[in-house]
């Protein structure tokens, strides 16, 4: 149970600052419902515990399955059993993404049902599931990553000229919250499976980098597809922020359970039901380790109920009271610092941000240090996040005007730097746009939208899309320093 208590502890440092935060406001700007903030704590409570668990399951349980299953797929040496069993575990992986719940959830609120959090869900998954399978096929046949990467977001580009506005956000932020605790692990997984076992790999390490960043240009393409297609255009959206508080303080906690863990099983049961037909082939009679997936399986089930019930039933509806009141408030510049404090506080807590850092400073053999990843990541995230609350209270801000030269740069950094850190920037963005991102940053932006009169589906969104651009830039700003202090190192050796 070490494992456990090691993910207790990395969720509780991860929660904590948030808690703080909204302890802060509650007594120095606005103060909640007593009901209202007990129930805060108590969804954070849950969350700590039921991210723990989830996270402690993905390590025993799915991440092991990805593996097995990417070990699988190369064994087979047949590119169409590899493009399938990617088609398939892509869409299974990302319909039980607990960040893609949470997003769905909060566009089928905002437009009242017009898009429903069901349709997100298949047309991301799809999205998901297709990108995913060319990444694969990118790593047997070892295509240049920044190539393929220029062209996605080449079409995500020309895409996104004929989307209307009201679903540019949502399209960004369903790739940052598509590539959340669950996803990243089994999309990694299967990349190292794959990757260890072709004989003519140009390394497992470098290929297994940036699976993640082309899965997530599927969920972008998807939706835009969707909203040019489906001609979606003239939403309206709209979000009711009741500060009134509910008649039972447990009341909405056992409400949700019900509803939750049907929609997790129905989520999970595809993978659950996909690894014990086919056990015996990617076990091969190991009983000890079959043991261990199934309580694997069976703590990411329960760990991703109590998540997801913390955050729907306590944690979000504080988020979206103090962004609106600050906003009600004329806080404008306030709020935008707060913004920017969630961002960077966020950003550090994250135990993924923490995984990435030691695998930079490993890489580069401690060139670039771990703290000046942190310092770079906590000031690009909390730049996105003060920016965001700024285009809410600016309406001629728009969020292209943000993307557009945000994924221009990251691109030319792409083609200049050295292409080992395009990978890892870009899977960066995932990481960065985690748990705490999809739940109380995301409401305290739309609380702010909803309250100075902003457009919920223009400017409610779009908070995940820039948490997950600035990395990107950071990471490979990084790189051009590391490149450059290696090739001085090398030219002193010489001297």
């Amino acid at each position: 149970m070490n494992g456990l208590y090691q993910k207790l502890k990395e969720v509780t440092f991860a929660v904590l600052p948030i808690m703080a935060i909204v302890v802060l406001l509650h007594f120095a700007v606005y103060q909640l419902e007593t009901d209202y903030f007990l129930r805060f704590i108590i969804g954070s409570v849950l969350i700590i515990l039921g991210l723990s668990i989830f996270l402690y399951g993905v390590d025993i349980g799915i991440t092991p399955i990805g593996s097995l299953v990417g070990k699988a797929l190369a064994k087979s040496n047949k590119l169409i059993i590899v493009a399938a069993g990617a088609l398939l575990l892509g869409f299974i992986i990302s319909l039980a993404e607990p960040d893609l719940h949470i997003l769905a959830g909060q566009i089928d609120a905002v437009t009242s049902g017009v898009i429903s959090s069901l349709t997100i869900l298949l047309i991301v998954s799809v999205g998901i599931a297709v990108m995913l399978a060319f990444g694969l096929i990118r790593i047997v046949y070892h295509v240049p990553l920044y190539l393929l990467l220029f062209v996605l977001y080449l079409i995500v580009l020309v895409l996104s000229l004929f989307a209307p506005p009201e679903l540019l956000a949502i399209s960004f932020d369903a790739s940052g919250a598509t590539t959340g605790a669950l996803t990243v692990p089994f999309i990694l997984a299967m990349a190292l499976g794959v990757s260890t076992l072709k004989k003519d790999s140009k390394g497992a390490e470098k290929d297994s980098f940036g699976l993640v960043a082309i899965a997530s240009t599927g969920a972008i393409i998807a939706v835009l597809i969707m909203s040019v297609s489906s001609g979606a255009g003239n939403l309206t959206g709209s979000l009711q922020v009741d500060t009134a508080a509910y008649h039972t303080l447990m009341g909405p906690f056992f409400k949700r359970i019900p509803e939750v863990s049907l929609e997790i099983a129905a989520a999970l049961a595809p993978l659950v039901i996909i690894f014990f037909a086919g056990r015996k082939l990617l076990l091969k009679r190991k009983d000890r380790v079959m043991r261990r997936i199934v309580f694997g399986l069976i703590y990411a089930f329960l760990g991703l109920v109590l998540f997801l019930v913390g955050v729907n039933a306590g944690f979000m509806d504080v988020g979206l009271i103090m962004g609106y009141h600050m906003a009600s408030m004329n806080l404008s510049l306030p709020a935008v610092i707060v913004g920017f404090v969630l961002g960077a506080v966020t950003i550090l807590a994250e135990p993924a941000v923490h995984v990435l850092t030691r695998q930079i400073e490993d890489v580069t053999s401690g060139s670039v240090k771990r703290r000046l990843v942190l310092l770079a990541l906590s000031i690009g995230v909390g730049a996105a996040v003060a920016l965001s609350m700024l285009r809410i209270f600016i309406p001629e801000i728009q969020l292209w005007h943000y993307l557009l030269p945000g994924y221009i740069i990251a691109l030319a950094l792409a083609l200049l730097g050295p292409k080992l850190f395009v990978g890892i920037a870009f899977d960066s963005g995932g990481v960065a746009s985690g748990p705490m991102t999809a739940t109380f940053i995301l409401a305290f932006a739309q609380g702010a939208a909803g309250a100075g009169g902003a457009d919920m589906l223009v400017d409610g969104f779009g908070i995940i899309a820039l948490v997950a651009l600035t990395p990107l830039i950071t990471i490979q700003v990084l790189g051009l320093i590391y490149s450059r202090k290696l090739k001085k190192g090398k030219n002193r050796h010489a001297s």
